[in-house]
């Protein structure tokens, strides 16, 4: 038994997960199955699993066993009218997003920056979820001015769009004005928020939306699963 038997487990149940032998919300067999299955030594089994369940393959949900994980690849593209209604409406999943709840808070030095508002200043925070298919994509804040914006969330459940509640405060177009985009381990609640092993990484998405002369009128921080979304930028781009 070579000490790297683990990584041919792994290929082999990552291959059937693929071939579709294995289908998304199928249960894994037990940990002294899959050794028998294998021939294989339970700590071999065991990083094999752990390792998958790190790449997206697998969720280990505590009490009731391992799960093959359904595995929704997004590409979503960047450019000078970025929405997320029109970014995923053709992929041909099931895409939900859920209001996650809203506070009122200061200003920290990024945002009040990226609102060009002062430090401390009151902002409206809204936090939301978007999923494909029922498996979370994305966990996010969008941050808006209390003084220009302070009806933001209710309009937002009632209207169903960021870009119709826009349009309720006069502002009938608006562009991405600055998008950084930057990778780092999960941290608290993200990896239960994303259906994702705690050692996958994220992909955290910031960027600021303005009206067309300039204006900022929101700073958004959105935190990706890095195994369920491609991101491509087009900076010309104007549809």
């Amino acid at each position: 038994m070579t000490r790297e038997r683990w990584r041919e487990i792994r290929a082999l149940i990552e291959q059937d997960i693929m071939d579709g032998v294995m289908e998304p919300g199928a249960k894994l067999p037990t940990e002294p199955e899959l050794a028998q299955l294998y021939d294989a030594g339970r700590h071999s089994v065991r990083r094999a699993v752990t390792e998958l369940a790190k790449a997206g393959y697998l969720s280990v949900e505590q009490g009731r066993g391992t799960f093959v994980q359904a595995r929704p690849m997004i590409d979503y593209s960047i450019g000078k009218r970025t929405r997320m209604r029109r970014n995923l409406g053709g992929t041909g999943m099931d895409l939900t997003s859920q209001a996650l709840g809203a506070d009122r808070m200061a200003a920290t030095k990024r945002v009040a920056e990226a609102l060009g508002i002062a430090e401390g200043a009151e902002v409206v925070s809204t936090r939301r979820q978007t999923l494909a298919d029922g498996i979370p994509l994305n966990y996010g804040r969008l941050f808006h001015d209390a003084a220009r914006f302070g009806e933001f969330p209710e309009r937002r459940v009632a209207l169903g769009s960021t870009t119709a509640v826009y349009k309720s405060y006069g502002i009938d177009d608006y562009v991405r004005g600055e998008t950084r985009i930057h990778a780092r381990p999960a941290r608290g609640d993200e990896p239960r928020l994303l259906h994702q092993h705690p050692d996958m990484p994220v992909l955290v998405v910031r960027a600021v939306d303005q009206m067309l002369d300039g204006t900022p009128i929101a700073f958004t921080e959105v935190v990706w699963s890095a195994a369920r979304v491609k991101f491509s930028i087009n900076p010309d781009e104007d549809d």
